[in-house]
């Protein structure tokens, strides 16, 4: 498995603006109006994968014994949650470019509007949450003392 790329996070957004945009041009009439904090579940699971991140760092900086299949299923975790967060991105900000022009004519599209902001807000801390949980999970580097001392001998 490879760390996530630029390029994967940016398809999954396009995806999901794509996605998003086209089902509130055929159906927005049809849905209901938006909570306002909708989207606001994403940046609860940024903050427990900060977390987890800060934890994880510590244990391999201190180096004490990390099992391989945790520290796999983080980095999955990680993985997936930054995909996602790129395709819920992408889809808030859809309903957005949705909305804007629609704002001043529909009362709903207004108020819909913030909760599409806070919606991309939260994706957004998703996304780096996660790329910060897969970025502890990397295995520390050699430091210069440990390759010089077991170079000599």
């Amino acid at each position: 498995m490879h760390f996530t790329r630029p390029r994967e996070l940016v398809v999954a957004g396009v995806i999901g603006l794509a996605l998003f945009y086209a089902l509130f041009q055929m159906a927005y009439g049809s849905f209901p109006q938006l909570p306002l904090f909708v989207g606001a579940t994403l940046f609860v699971l940024a903050l427990a994968e900060v977390v987890q991140a800060f934890s994880v760092r510590g244990k391999i900086r201190e180096r004490r014994v990390v099992n391989a299949i945790a520290v796999a299923r983080t980095v999955a975790l990680a993985k997936a949650s930054s995909l996602a967060g790129a395709v819920m991105f992408g889809g808030w900000l859809g309903i957005g470019l949705y909305l804007l022009p629609r704002r001043t004519e529909l009362t709903a599209a207004s108020h819909d509007l913030r909760s599409a902001v806070i919606g991309a807000f939260s994706a957004a801390a998703l996304i780096a949450a996660g790329l910060w949980l897969e970025h502890c999970c990397r295995a520390p580097q050699p430091r210069d003392q440990d390759r010089s001392g077991e170079s000599t001998g």
